[in-house]
């Protein structure tokens, strides 16, 4: 007997292994500013453990002064477990269109020879989702400092970290629970650090790409079918349908991700609302199809995107171009077709679509809302190339008595302060208003079909 859509998808739901949580062991940030605070506090009272992934740790002011407060907690603590995983393509190259000088990785190999650390304590490793950065990166979040996680979408970087009052904004939650940190703990031992295909960056000079290459997709294999969070204590939603409690999901490839699985099924069993936020508007076409029937069910929707000039890959037009400058336009282009395809609805109040600009700050916010009662904390930007390519997880939250609501209405608020409702598609520039350069480009990439493939890797 065939079940419909959204009664499987509330099943699986009601499948996934959760652990009990209390509304007082999770706390909410709402600046970047204060984010950098909360990790300068945890590295120095952590005591026997800490674990990061983020996709890089650059170089810079604030990479700097957090490194420096690692490596002091290092000599002050030398029982201390430390273990710093980064995407090995992005460490081993200069940022997108700046100048060859001293990569992130020749950086903690110094900064390591300066502290004179023990040799047989590799910090920073370099993982590599694929054999090429444009086809997958190491996108999973989350810093582990003990029995407490720090949750946010946000690398290691001044302008991640507010350093010189300028910010790229994220979400940022802490939450301490034992049981959360080991699962994580124990995915990054199990999984994460394949003896043939990750390497120690700050060691001696690692092996090249080309060396690893069959180690590295049989990593990949390993990662996108084996790889799982095993939650000690965890039971079935469905068993515990009155207590707040929490889940860590992995995803990597379009096959057996079970984290754009859980996605899909909350945009499936909405009931009242749905509100997403991404930075690059560019859904995968199963979410733009459930979006399409929430709408025509007559449910609300809001999606929160960046406006293209707080985009991270935005160049003013006084700069010099770069390719990747485009891509803010080629987001507002779909967001344009989008929102013209549902003026409609937009009329209606059904669809809201907010921008977000502050200055010349960045938004770098990602996460799915479901009426009251889940919310998905992640990093991943809910478009093709998270969907297939990249390595993400997410930490799942369902709320049934609503104990957390205040604060996720709270840090909603702090993410609308900075909006505009776009009430027509008519308010987003058109082709013809780009800068000459970007619209130069993006007629070659429509001209020969390229937009597509861009598309789905950007």
């Amino acid at each position: 007997m065939l079940i419909n859509k959204t009664k499987r998808a509330k099943q699986n739901i009601n499948r996934l292994f959760c652990l009990p949580l209390q509304a007082e062991h999770i706390e909410f940030m709402y600046c970047a500013a204060e984010f950098k605070q909360q990790i300068l506090q945890l590295i120095k009272q952590a005591k026997s453990r800490i674990y990061v992934t983020a996709l890089y740790w650059q170089h810079d002011e604030a990479g700097q002064e957090i490194l420096d407060a690692i490596y002091r907690a290092k000599q002050n603590n030398p029982s201390l477990e430390i273990k710093i995983l980064i995407d090995w393509h992005r460490a081993q190259r200069n940022l997108l269109g700046a100048e060859k000088s001293m990569t992130n990785a020749d950086w903690y190999r110094e900064q390591r020879a300066k502290y004179q650390l023990n040799q047989d304590s590799p910090l920073f490793w370099g993982v590599p989702v694929n054999t090429r950065e444009v086809f997958g990166v190491l996108h999973i979040k989350g810093f582990v400092f003990d029995d407490t996680v720090l949750y946010s979408g946000a690398s290691i970087n001044n302008v991640y970290l507010n350093q010189f009052n300028k910010y790229r904004y994220d979400r940022y939650h802490k939450i301490t629970h034992p049981e959360l940190a080991n699962s994580m703990v124990n995915f990054i031992n199990a999984y994460l650090l394949d003896p043939l295909a990750v390497h120690p960056l700050d060691q001696s000079t690692p092996p090249t790409t080309k060396e690893i290459r069959p180690a590295i997709k049989e990593f990949r294999k390993t990662l996108a079918f084996d790889a799982r969070y095993t939650l000690k204590g965890a039971r079935f939603l469905e068993d515990i349908p009155e207590q707040l409690c929490i889940s860590a999901l992995f995803g990597l490839s379009k096959y057996s991700n079970q984290l754009n699985q859980v996605i899909e099924d909350l945009f499936q069993i909405v009931e009242e609302e749905l509100v997403i936020c991404t930075p690059y508007f560019n859904f995968p076409r199963t979410l733009q199809q459930k979006i399409r029937r929430l709408l025509n069910k007559g449910k609300k929707v809001e999606i929160i995107v960046g406006d293209k000039t707080a985009n991270d890959f935005y160049i003013p037009p006084s700069e010099p171009f770069k390719m990747a400058g485009a891509l803010p336009y080629l987001y507002e282009s779909n967001l344009r077709r989008f929102s013209k395809k549902f003026e409609y609805e937009i009329n209606q109040g059904l669809l809201v679509i907010r921008t977000w600009k502050d200055g010349d700050n960045s938004y770098h916010l990602k996460g799915v809302w479901v009426d009251k009662n889940y919310v998905l904390l992640t990093g991943n930007n809910l478009n093709p190339r998270a969907w297939r390519l990249d390595a993400e997880n997410g930490l799942f939250i369902a709320d049934p008595k609503q104990e957390l609501r205040a604060q996720f209405e709270q840090e909603l608020a702090h993410i609308r302060q900075h909006t505009q409702i776009l009430r027509h598609y008519s308010e987003l520039e058109e082709m013809k208003e780009y800068p000459a350069p970007v619209q130069k480009l993006l007629k070659k990439f429509a001209r020969v079909k390229a937009d597509k493939l861009v598309k789905m890797i950007l």
